[in-house]
């Protein structure tokens, strides 16, 4: 976790001059932007997609791996014919971009899609607007902010991901608070920079009980890697037996490949909300709204469950999310990285 102003503080100028050129003069807002991002009539539709055919295009920054990325948005292309610029790197870089560019009026984005912490970050920073879709009612409240100038249109899932060679299934404890059992030492791991997760888990049990736990988990010396997808290959590869802190959708791509990896959402399994905006003063409000509709609708959230990523929809009945989870709050991330963070290192990356 990272507190706004280090994302701030890391914002290069590289990151203002660079992106996609935009076909409205700098610092011109689009033409009654305002009534196309919030208009409820019948013909909603009709008018968002004839208004954004004749914009041509919508430009999308995100973290979303190009993997997943790409064939959204093919797949909205191919409906719509309307092209989708996407440009795609790290969470942080996302946010720097989006940040730095707002900051110097360069109205170049769209739409922004990535972790539940940068969207808030630059919701405070004025730089999202909200808009309304019919498939709010669709969302779960706990994932929505109640600012809504973000929405959640992903989810990823905090789970514990085990080799199906080295471990039974059956012999996973049913509370997370079992891993604490010293017959675990030795089995576990964890990543490096989950704390997060901690800070989820801790405000969900209580402060006492929670630092209980994870103080025992502590004295077990997990395994601690750098990486999310790193640690679900190395359950994989049966370097460690049993990952804590495993993305449901990392195991679960190994898992359909056919490696030796299966996950359980072992209570409580915790959510953190990706999100998705339109940019304020986006060049093409109609274009971005269009395309934030689809990937929450129930056809592009079937298309992340079928991309083995956990749907947000309540209307998509997927195997990925059908347990229950508690939400993780950006506003903790933000507002108490320093705590959490602090420690998280002194548990588990001091040795």
């Amino acid at each position: 976790m990272r507190t706004l102003s280090a994302f701030v503080a890391s914002c290069s100028l590289f990151a203002v001059l660079a992106g996609i050129q935009s076909g409205v003069a700098l610092g011109e807002a689009p033409a009654k932007a305002d009534e196309i991002l919030n208009y409820q009539g019948p013909d909603r539709e009709q008018r968002l997609v004839e208004q954004a055919r004749r914009e041509g295009t919508v430009t999308v920054y995100t973290s979303l791996a190009p993997t997943e990325a790409q064939p959204m948005a093919q797949a909205f292309e191919k409906k719509y014919g309307i092209k989708v610029e996407l440009w795609r790197a790290l969470s942080e870089r996302v946010l720097q971009r989006a940040l730095s560019e707002a900051r110097a009026g360069r109205y170049a984005v769209d739409v922004i899609a990535t972790n539940g912490p940068e969207m808030e970050s630059l919701a405070r920073e004025k730089v999202l607007t909200q808009f309304y879709t019919p498939h709010l009612a669709d969302l779960p409240p706990a994932g929505v902010p109640k600012h809504r100038l973000w929405l959640p249109d992903r989810l990823t899932i905090f789970v514990v991901g085990y080799n199906t060679n080295l471990v039974r299934k059956e012999d996973l404890p049913q509370s997370l608070t079992g891993f604490a059992d010293p017959k675990w030492k030795g089995r576990i791991g964890i990543e490096a920079g989950d704390a997060e997760w901690m800070a989820t888990l801790v405000k969900h049990w209580g402060e006492a009980p929670g630092m209980a736990f994870f103080r025992k988990l502590a004295e077990l010396k997990p395994e601690v890697r750098k990486g999310h997808v790193l640690l679900a290959q190395l359950v994989a590869a049966g370097e460690i037996p049993v990952g804590l802190t495993i993305y449901s959708s990392n195991a679960e791509t190994l898992k359909r490949k056919g490696a030796p990896i299966d996950w359980a959402p072992i209570d409580p399994a915790v959510a953190r909300p990706q999100g998705i905006a339109v940019a304020r003063n986006a060049p093409h409000p109609a274009a971005a709204v269009l395309f934030a509709d689809f990937v929450i609708s129930t056809e592009g959230q079937k298309l992340y469950d079928d991309m083995g990523r956990p749907p947000v929809n309540t209307r998509i009945k997927s195997n990925l999310t059908n347990f229950p989870y508690i939400v993780l709050d950006p506003v903790t991330v933000l507002d108490e990285a320093d705590k959490w963070n602090r420690l998280w290192e002194e548990l588990f990356l001091k040795r």
